[in-house]
């Protein structure tokens, strides 16, 4: 009896070596590394200056996000503006990225919406590659990963954000902070109770890059 060698899931090889931030994101937008990019718009590569001291990390692109291709340009993104500002970190000196490059959905049962689906395990690492490549063109003073998904892209499975929230932690050779993504601010009961411990995990951001 033969068998199907099983096709393993990775955007390694799409990732072109040494590249610059120009190059690895033409490339990723013709990335097939998992079967993310098939019902996706667009690849939606991270934005920001390549000598940026401070990295954010996301989950993955949202609707507005696919439809534009430019990462955190929806209600969480606005959201994440506003606390950028309030805690003195200026969006435009911030690297922004998201650790999967293709938004994940599922189409609502009416209309034309499509909802967000979390990327499972095996997709954000399939995607690791371009985090990886991102990080090594830009080499940021401080990574902070928003929510959990990014946290555990960047900091091991077993990291709980609702544990160690706020806290300076490190991989080798980055300084990581992690907190909650914006989204779940937008979608929390009390919303200004959890936009308040967002602005603190911020605000502890911009202490560590003084």
């Amino acid at each position: 009896m033969t068998t199907t060698a099983k096709r393993t899931s990775s955007a390694a090889s799409f990732v072109p070596e040494g590249a610059d931030l120009a190059a690895l994101r033409r490339a990723a937008a013709g990335c097939e590394g998992c079967d993310l990019y098939k019902p996706a718009t667009q690849t939606v590569f991270g934005a920001g200056p390549e000598d940026a001291r401070l990295m954010f990390v996301g989950e993955q692109p949202g609707d507005v996000e696919d439809r534009q291709g430019e990462p955190f340009v929806g209600p969480a993104g606005r959201l994440l503006d506003k606390a950028l500002d309030e805690a003195d970190l200026a969006r435009e000196g911030v690297y922004v990225t998201n650790a999967v490059k293709h938004f994940k959905f599922v189409p609502a049962e009416r209309g034309k919406r499509r909802i967000h689906k979390a990327p499972s395990r095996g997709e954000v690492a399939a995607c690791l590659p371009w985090l990886h490549a991102e990080l090594s063109q830009v080499r940021p003073d401080l990574i902070v990963c928003l929510g959990a998904t990014a946290a555990k892209a960047v900091l091991g499975n077993a990291y709980k954000v609702s544990e160690r929230r706020g806290r300076l932690e490190h991989v080798d050779p980055y300084d990581v902070i992690a907190t909650v993504h914006p989204s779940s601010v937008l979608r929390a009961p009390d919303r200004d109770e959890a936009y308040q411990g967002f602005l603190a995990d911020l605000r502890v951001v911009r202490s560590h890059l003084s």
